[in-house]
C-alpha cells in the first residue's frame, strides 16, 4: 500500500494506591535517589505530575477471562478517562484535551500490542481516545491507531482502516521506514513513517508490563515500537537506548500525552502475556511526564510482586535504569525522584 494513497484518503483505590506509592526497597529508594540538583542545573520543572484513575466497577460484567477486555464498560471507561484528564491538568475535560491537540492536527496514537489480546493496549480504551479527540475538533480521519505490525494489531483485537472518513488503523509495516537514520548518543535509527508523515502529535498508549530484560515496558519502552531495529538496544537492560531513543527530534517533538493502560497488568513474565502473572488493575496512568509514569507504574510492579511473594526486580538484576537515565543531564525527559513527583487519585464514583 503506498503512503501517498494512506495520507491523501487516509476504598479500593486508596488502599491500593497507598500500596503503590509506598512501597520501597533497599534498591528502590537507591535508584530513585533524590537528583534536585541536578534538575535544576538543566532548567528541569521541579514538579511532576501522574494522575491514577481506577474504577472497581469497570468491568461488572466481566467474563473472568484474561485473555480479551470481555465485558469492560466502555461508557463508564470514557468517564475514567476524562476524570484521569481533568485531574491531571486541574481543568474541565475539553479545555483539557484542547491543551494537547487542536483542529486539524494529524494524531498519531501509538499503542502497544505485542502482549496480544489479555495484554495490549484496551480497543475499549483507544476507541475512548478517539471519543474525546474527535470532541476537541480532530477529523476521524485524521486520527491513526498504529504499532508496528499490522498484523499483532488486529490480533490485538483492532479493526484494520486506511483511507476514507473513518479513523485509520495500521502497522508501520503497511508504509515503511524512512531512509535517513535518527541518532542520538548510543542509537541510530529509522523512524516509521507513520510517525514522520502522518502525526504532527503522538498520544503514548502503552501497557503497564514487567519486562524479562529491561525490567518494565510502560511509557518510555513504547518508542522501540517507532524504530526499525528494537532488537539491538536490549543489552544492558536496555540502558542507555531506551532514554537515547526518546530523545530522537521526531519523537520528542511530537510526544504530548502518555495513557498507560493498567486495565489488565502484567508483574512477571513480561512482555508476552502470562495469565497467571497477570492482574486486573482496572485503572489508567495518565502524564505528560513519561518519566514520572514509569516512576510509578514501577512502584505498583514492584508492590504486586511484593504481594506476591517475588523478589523486587533489582534481586533478579532487572532493575530498570534506564528510566533514571532518562532524567540525567544528557536527557531530562522528566522527573523520576518520587520526592518531586505529584500522584493524583481518582476515582470513578
Amino acid at each position: 500500500m503506498r503512503l501517498e494513497h494512506i495520507a491523501t484518503r487516509r476504598r479500593f483505590l486508596r488502599k491500593s494506591l497507598a500500596g503503590f506509592v509506598g512501597f520501597s526497597t533497599e534498591s528502590l529508594r537507591d535508584t530513585l535517589r533524590s537528583r534536585h540538583d541536578s534538575f535544576e542545573a538543566v532548567g528541569v520543572p521541579p514538579r511532576s505530575r501522574v494522575t491514577v484513575a481506577c474504577d472497581p466497577q469497570l468491568r461488572s460484567h466481566l467474563s473472568g477471562s484474561l485473555s480479551q477486555h470481555i465485558g469492560l464498560d466502555s461508557a463508564r471507561l470514557v468517564r475514567l478517562l476524562d476524570i484521569a484528564v481533568t485531574n491531571l491538568f486541574n481543568t474541565a475535560a475539553a479545555q483539557a484535551w484542547a491543551s494537547v491537540v487542536h483542529s486539524g492536527q494529524r494524531v498519531g496514537i501509538k499503542v502497544n500490542t505485542l502482549g496480544g489480546r489479555g495484554l495490549s493496549s484496551s480497543v475499549q480504551l483507544v476507541e475512548a481516545i478517539c471519543e474525546c479527540l474527535q470532541r476537541a475538533g480532530v477529523r476521524a480521519q485524521d486520527i491513526v491507531i498504529w504499532d508496528r505490525d499490522t498484523d499483532e494489531l488486529r490480533r490485538a483485537g483492532f479493526r484494520i482502516h486506511a483511507g476514507g472518513d473513518q479513523v485509520q488503523c495500521f502497522g508501520t509495516d503497511r508504509v515503511g521506514f524512512e531512509d535517513d537514520l535518527a541518532s542520538f548518543g548510543s542509537v541510530g535509527s529509522q523512524l516509521s513513517k507513520i510517525l514522520t508523515q502522518l502525526c504532527d502529535v503522538l498520544i503514548n498508549v502503552p501497557v503497564l508490563k514487567d519486562h524479562d530484560g529491561a525490567g518494565v515496558s510502560i511509557s518510555l519502552k513504547n518508542m522501540y515500537g517507532v524504530i526499525h531495529n528494537p532488537n539491538k538496544y536490549h543489552p544492558n537492560g536496555c540502558n542507555p537506548y531506551v532514554a537515547d531513543v526518546n530523545m530522537l527530534p521526531d519523537i520528542r517533538g511530537r510526544l504530548r500525552l502518555h495513557i498507560c493502560d493498567a486495565i489488565n497488568a502484567c508483574y512477571e513474565g513480561g512482555p508476552a502475556l502470562k495469565p497467571e502473572f497477570t492482574w486486573q488493575a482496572n485503572t489508567l496512568l495518565v502524564s505528560q511526564d513519561p518519566v514520572a509514569l514509569d516512576t510509578i507504574g514501577w512502584q505498583m510492579i514492584e508492590h504486586k510482586r511484593a504481594e506476591e511473594g517475588l523478589k523486587p526486580l533489582a534481586a533478579e538484576g532487572r532493575a530498570p535504569r534506564y528510566i533514571e537515565t532518562a532524567a540525567d543531564r544528557d536527557h531530562h525527559l522528566g522527573n523520576h525522584d518520587r520526592n518531586h513527583i505529584d500522584v493524583v487519585e481518582a476515582q470513578l464514583a
